[in-house]
């Protein structure tokens, strides 16, 4: 066929229906510079806007009716371009050409331009176009010409003069005010989203009018579906104690988009869940139940009253007063929503009738019906009247499946149910073909394609033939269990290869919060962390116990639960109870490193980038997002009431470095030196800690590492330290070296190189391999 060649393109879009191809061109001296668009059913190029400017931002309607985009150009009174929008309506064939220049509009607020950092986009309608605004920065007086701009060959002595006499040096400085919002370490790591902030705003086409939407007192306003109204939202009030307990408050407002008006819709509200697919009501959560707030007549409704079941997380164990259950969605004609309670999925309308239990059984057979899958990428809300599936999952059994309910009717199908997990499903676009995902703990994720029965799928994949090759674990068992203060609780005890009934085994225990729900679920061998598959493969059995955690007491939460359980493990034959390790990383490395200074049962453990201590934890920065740990502690993982000033009993109750005196367990810890989530100097004061009181522990840094490993000698390397070190507490094997005498800095570099040999060691997966 024909070819065409056009040269020097900066961006290309195509419609949906592939109908159009628009391209922006950005030459040397912006010769021929503009926006053209190829009719791809003629091959006709149209050139819809040229000038010796840039043009960014090309964006299409869902339809393919309309095309918009930014254009740039220069100005000397400025530090960057000044943008105009260029849009394009197709309605009529023909390319209408809408365009606003800001210095053509006297209402245009000083100080600000259009923003290249978001795409302008028509409205639905076809009335309006939706684009950003931010600050204009004027040069000042002296700045350096851009590149491209006249200036005087520079004297390179004379700047050099010119900076010593006119620059001083400038200070290099972070300054902390208590009055800050977000701290400076946060506004330091959100300075590229704040630098590419816009505010809302629209051009309405017939009227010619500009209208501001968003501004200093309501920076955020994001459009509902058909854009007659948007949904702003103001955290000014509630920003610092935000920061500071974790609290997220805001006020929420409804804006009228043809006019900027604005209306307080909510009030310190925390749980909003978004517009319905017709853009005319928002649902959100309070004090236990769902409400709609109807948006133009300001009218709420509580949708859930009398509902005959809660809708709040009545299992989460948080410092929240009535989390709420996440909805399943807005169904398409937006006359109710889909709402779950934690087992069933209830259809509840918004304008008056009564709520209908869909599933029907799920909180009878202890069955939840969680996640629905979402088979029309494209759709704009629950289409009832089609087969919906979702994810089945036995809360006490561990079985899970897929489950179908068909026209909004209740009554659920169980499609798929068994001793296994399910993963994705997916369906062709036009025809009843369905993939899904299906793995169990001895079968990695496999594919099937079936039709809407699910049923007799036909298996595609095989990935992992080289299993057979390997010892693999004989299979697993669920341990019931009951916590000290009697919650009835659950754990995965996974079996050894070539596992033997009537014998006991050498046994880590793994925690991190609930673990149980990964019973049927496949772990491929890595030397990622911590890695049950790899020791499964080698003798040991491996325990995964759930916590229940009580307000106060994260660390005592663990005691309560996890030691019954091990007891319960050790009940079933299958556990050695003079060889069992513990194992956990981040908050699971906490409980480990608490759990050794409460009990003596373990031989052995190894606590990955643990909290050790509360009151100091409490008070550092989460260095990955900037923020402080206080929301952490009082409304995350920690889940204490308040701060170490009005519940210092509780935080020393709970941390581990207080209790150091009572370890007797052998112990490593893993810290890295750059954990932004867990501060290394936690680790630094358990090891110090631990080592004044003469207590066996070595500490593992990887120089430059986060959180988690991720360069992959440092992983291997991790991984077979760990594997040396179980083995020897647990299998009885020669203790490696590194942990007896240490390594003297001197001789670290021949150490590592000694360990990096090819038949240095025989690694953990290699150990598993048959012979």
């Amino acid at each position: 066929g024909n070819q065409l060649n056009v040269g020097n393109v900066a961006d290309f879009a195509f419609d949906k229906k592939g109908a159009w191809l628009a391209w922006t061109i950005d030459a040397n001296e912006k010769s021929g510079n503009g926006i053209q668009v190829r009719n791809m059913s003629n091959g006709a190029v149209l050139p819809l806007d040229s000038d010796k400017a840039v043009y960014r931002g090309l964006n299409w309607t869902e339809k393919g009716e309309g095309l918009a985009a930014v254009k740039g150009v220069e100005d000397k009174g400025f530090e960057d371009k000044l943008y105009s929008v260029v849009a394009f309506n197709f309605t009529n064939g023909t390319p209408q050409k809408t365009v606003f220049n800001p210095k053509d509009d006297k209402d245009f607020p000083a100080g600000l331009t259009i923003s290249p950092n978001r795409s302008p986009a028509w409205t639905e309608d076809m009335s309006a176009v939706l684009f950003g605004l931010h600050e204009a920065k004027k040069k000042k007086p002296g700045d350096k010409p851009k590149e491209g701009e006249d200036a005087a060959t520079p004297n390179p002595a004379m700047m050099m003069a010119r900076r010593n006499q006119d620059e001083p040096e400038k200070p290099d400085l972070v300054l902390w005010h208590w009055q800050d919002k977000r701290l400076q370490s946060q506004q330091q790591v959100e300075e590229p989203r704040d630098k590419n902030f816009s505010y809302l705003a629209t051009y309405r086409v017939a009227e010619k009018k500009f209208i501001r939407l968003a501004n200093e007192s309501l920076r955020t306003v994001n459009a509902a579906p058909k854009q007659q109204y948007g949904i702003g939202i103001d955290t000014r009030d509630y920003e610092m104690m935000s920061n500071l307990d974790g609290q997220r408050f805001q006020d929420i407002y409804v804006v009228d988009l043809k006019t900027g008006a604005r209306k307080l819709a909510l009030k310190k509200s925390r749980n909003t869940f978004g517009p319905s697919p017709d853009g005319t009501q928002m649902l959100y959560h309070e004090d236990g139940h769902f409400f709609t707030y109807d948006m133009a007549s300001g009218q709420m409704a509580n949708l859930t009253a009398k509902v005959p079941t809660t809708f709040w997380n009545e299992e989460d164990d948080h410092n929240v007063v009535k989390p709420p259950t996440f909805p399943v969605g807005w169904t398409k004609d937006s006359k109710a929503v889909l709402l779950s309670d934690g087992w069933d999925i209830w259809q509840v309308p918004t304008r008056g009738g009564n709520a209908v239990n869909l599933t029907v059984n799920g909180k009878k057979d202890k069955i939840r019906y969680q996640t629905r899958f979402r088979l029309d990428p494209e759709e704009k809300g629950i289409d009832t009247a089609q087969p919906m599936y979702v994810r089945a999952y036995g809360e006490w059994t561990k079985k899970a499946g897929i489950a179908r309910l068909d026209g909004g009717k209740p009554g659920v199908k169980l499609l798929m149910w068994d001793d296994a997990s399910y993963g994705s499903l997916s369906k062709a676009k036009n025809a009843e073909s369905y993939l899904f995902t299906r793995e169990t703990f001895d079968e990695s994720p496999t594919y099937y394609l079936a039709d809407a029965t699910l049923a007799n799928g036909q298996k595609l994949t095989n990935a992992n033939p080289q299993q057979k090759d390997f010892f693999w674990s004989a299979g697993s068992k669920l341990v019931d269990y009951t916590s000290a203060k009697g919650d009835k609780l659950q754990g995965a005890l996974f079996l050894p290869a070539n596992y033997q009934p009537g014998k006991s085994y050498p046994t880590i225990v793994y925690i991190y919060e609930k673990l149980s729900q990964g019973l049927n679920g496949y772990t491929a061998p890595t030397f990622s962390g911590f890695n049950k598959s790899l020791y499964t493969s080698n003798g040991y059995a491996v325990f995964m116990p759930d916590i229940k955690y009580k307000i106060n007491d994260p660390g005592m939460s663990a005691v309560w639960c996890i030691l019954p359980g091990l007891q319960a493990a050790i009940a079933t034959g299958v556990v050695d109870k003079d060889r069992v390790a513990l194992h956990g990383h981040s908050w699971g490395g906490y409980q480990t490193a608490f759990m050794v200074t409460q009990s003596d049962a373990f031989k052995a453990a190894i606590a990955g980038a643990p909290l050790t201590d509360m009151i100091s934890m409490y008070n550092l920065i989460y260095w990955n997002s900037g923020g402080g740990n206080m929301a952490i502690f009082e409304n995350s993982q920690g889940r204490f009431t308040s701060s170490p000033v009005e519940n210092v009993e509780a935080y020393i109750r709970n941390s581990p470095v207080f209790h150091a005196r009572n370890v007797k367990t052998p112990l490593i810890i893993l810290h890295n030196d750059k954990d932004g989530a867990v501060d290394f100097t936690q680790g630094i004061e358990y090891f110090n800690q631990l080592r004044r009181l003469q207590k066996p522990v070595v500490m593992l840094q990887y120089k430059g590492e986060n959180h988690g490993l991720r360069v992959p000698a440092n992983m291997r390397d991790y991984a077979v330290r760990m594997k040396e070190f179980f083995d020897h507490q647990l299998m009885g094997k020669a203790a490696p070296k590194w942990w007896t005498d240490g390594v003297p800095h001197l001789k670290l570099k021949e150490h590592l190189e000694e360990r990096t040999k090819p038949d240095a060691e025989i690694t953990p997966l290699e150990e598993a391999k048959r012979n």
